[in-house]
């Protein structure tokens, strides 16, 4: 509806140049809103405004001239209308709506689905914790984040790989298995000192047990040097495996599992440091090798080898890239919490040091979460350490619940996660709430089943029997849905799709409240189950993509 409206009125601004009416020589671009006042129209552009600047005249005058060269081949309007300074509001004929409900309803499950994308092939790198720990609630909203965007990317067309990035090199996992073997040692002799920058969480306890299970005390009073590879190595994959765990409870699955060692052990990190340096972008200082990324736009050269010879993780973080890149994705996306915002712009630099348009890259930082109990902050953990686990969360509010509430906020705000909301049965639960209203319309198919009802085709149906505000209103919000999916894909905004299906939701509960759906009329009847198949295809759908499922009872 949108893509045939701005088709219009680009003929009717390209017919006024040709005329002359109109002096500019370069279109603006046509943005159509939807009002919120439903009498203001379908839809309204301010195109007559944004031209007047330019035109040196009113912009009513301008409406008047663009509204005149209209020319509705497709006779899907129904009126215009010029209100205040120069708004065009565009009224669309009712059969449109029901034209697109039919479509909704005949498309089924391939509703919404989009080829935008033209199968172009792009990499959704999220969560990528550091395997020192289990996950806590920030990595959660990025999990929740990152598997529903991959999720919109693919329904809008694009080829979609998901990438968990194994931080496995570096000092935190020699801390890691230092910690892991004091405590497997303190298990022997509880007076050992454990070390002042340890990981302290309980965890690191649990797998010091684990591996007294399984070894005994073959490691014991062995010294630290010969001893904490081991530690090291066991603890990771102990951790990983929780993790993996968690995320496979969690709905997320990833397609690779990339490991930063496999750069240092397959010479990829050395390679592309020595490319750097023939293309001239490293220079030794004060006995350093720094990366100038002043020359692409960061505040400072970067360190990409210490004086002491160690390589940064920027190093490897260039070559992880390069390695991206060199599996032929069109663009990469990374997700980062949001601790990583000074990150962005050096990692920008590195990918133009590499000879890519920054472009190909895109950052997506994830702001914090507090959790909070009946509005207030809670802490529920002791065995992880000063933080909330991801796991906790799932085991008191469930999965559906917990991805859910981590999309209800934009990426980039901060988000508050109130538990016993997210377990609440009732209108204040934003998930139940929606859940709710699929298993209320599967529960009405049933009811018209029990009264020998059968789902109708929209083919001998009279649609035009829907002609209350509240089943225009369903049926407008139905026929946005494809549009919603491309705006949300294209501006990597996966939390639009939640608002989305809260207020479908909102538009449903409202309608069922008022209206009967089962009448004694059966036409009547056969129309509105059609309108309430629509809503039901489109509710599934959206949940769908945020990872979220559709209860046929609750």
């Amino acid at each position: 509806m949108r893509k045939a409206l701005t088709e219009i009125l680009r003929q009717a601004i390209d017919k006024a140049i040709t005329s002359g009416g109109l002096k500019t020589k370069i279109p603006p671009p046509v943005i159509l809103e939807i009002p919120r006042d439903e009498t203001k129209g379908d839809y309204a552009t301010t195109l007559a405004m944004t031209l007047s600047s330019v035109e040196k005249t009113p912009p009513r005058k301008i409406a008047e001239l663009i509204v005149e060269n209209i020319e509705d081949r497709e006779g899907i309007l129904e009126r215009l209308e010029i209100a205040g300074p120069g708004y065009i509001n565009i009224f669309l004929r009712t059969g449109c709506w029901l034209e697109a409900l039919k479509n909704a309803v005949s498309r089924g499950e391939q509703y919404g689905k989009l080829d935008i994308g033209e199968g172009k092939l792009v990499q959704v790198e999220f969560v990528s914790a550091n395997p020192t720990g289990p996950l806590h609630i920030g990595h959660g909203r990025g999990a929740a984040f990152g598997d529903s965007l991959a999720n919109l990317l693919r329904a809008a067309g694009y080829n979609v790989q998901r990438e968990y990035y194994i931080n496995d090199v570096g000092n935190q996992m020699e801390t890691l298995g230092r910690s892991t073997y004091i405590r497997y040692n303190q298990i022997f002799d509880p007076g050992i000192p454990f070390m002042e920058d340890g990981y302290k969480g309980d965890y690191i306890k649990d797998i010091a047990k684990s591996i007294v299970s399984e070894v005994k005390d073959k490691y014991f009073r062995l010294p630290e040097g010969e001893a904490v590879p081991f530690f090291t190595g066991y603890a990771k994959d102990n951790i990983l495996d929780g993790i993996r765990k968690d995320l496979e409870d969690f709905g997320v699955r990833f397609d690779n599992w990339f490991s930063e060692r496999n750069l240092y052990d397959s010479g990829e990190v050395d390679s592309i440091l020595k490319a750097l340096k023939e293309r001239g972008y490293l220079y030794e200082r004060e006995d350093a090798l720094w990366l100038n990324t002043t020359l692409f736009g960061d505040d400072k050269d970067r360190v990409v080898v210490r004086s002491n010879g160690q390589k940064t993780y920027f190093a490897s973080d260039i070559a992880y890239h390069q390695n991206k890149f060199e599996r032929k994705f069109n663009f990469i996306i990374d997700i980062w919490g949001a601790d990583h915002h000074g990150y962005e712009p050096r990692m920008k630099a590195g990918v133009h040091c590499l000879g890519y348009p920054e472009e190909r890259l895109k950052v997506i930082l994830v702001q914090l979460v507090t959790l909070l109990r009946e509005g207030k902050p809670v802490s529920m953990s002791t065995r992880a350490g000063e933080f909330v686990t991801l796991r906790e969360v799932l085991d008191e509010v469930g999965r559906d619940a917990a991805r859910f509430m981590f999309l209800t906020r934009r990426s980039d705000s901060h988000l508050d996660f109130d538990l016993e909301l997210a377990k609440k049965e009732s209108a204040e639960n934003p998930v139940y709430y929606v859940q709710y209203a699929h298993a209320r319309i599967v529960n009405i198919f049933r009811q018209a089943e029990a009264h020998g009802i059968l789902p109708p085709s929209t083919e001998g149906a009279d649609l035009l029997l829907l002609s209350l505000p509240e089943e225009i209103r369903m049926i407008k919000l139905i026929a946005a849905y494809p549009e919603l999916i491309e705006a949300s894909a294209l501006a990597l905004e996966p939390h639009r799709v939640t608002f989305y299906l809260q207020d479908l939701a909102t538009a449903l509960h409202n309608y069922y409240f008022h209206h009967r759906v089962i009448t004694d009329d059966l036409s009547l009847t056969e129309a509105r189950l059609i309108l309430l198949q629509g809503v039901k295809q489109v509710l599934k759908s959206g949940l769908m993509i945020i990872g979220v499922s559709a209860p046929e009872r609750m």
